[in-house]
């Protein structure tokens, strides 16, 4: 499983929610909402510090990451983390490994 940022998700990330070298943010999966591969359940997020890690990425010095609780939700798949500059927030794309 891969996890991949493209560049203005990780600007939104430093400057919306203000990370700076060092921060975390776990991707996890939620109940309600729905994504591409999904019904009913959508990603979350959240500032954290990896612990129980099943992939993770760093970019500009932020581990982006997904632990193994969450392995049910992203089996599979890896993750693309684009940006919809319309709404101003991130998008998540499953990619079927």
């Amino acid at each position: 499983m891969k996890i991949s940022i493209i560049e203005s998700a990780q600007e939104w990330f430093e400057n919306e929610v203000g990370l700076e070298k060092g921060a975390g943010v776990r991707f996890s999966g939620k109940v309600y909402g729905k994504t591409e591969v999904h019904e009913g359940f959508s990603v979350g997020m959240e500032v954290a510090q990896p612990d129980d890690v099943l992939a993770k990425t760093v970019v500009n010095g932020i581990t982006y990451f997904i632990d193994k609780h969450d392995e049910w939700f992203f089996s599979g798949y890896d993750l693309q983390v684009s940006f919809d500059k319309e709404r101003d927030e991130p998008i998540y794309h499953f990619i079927e490994q």
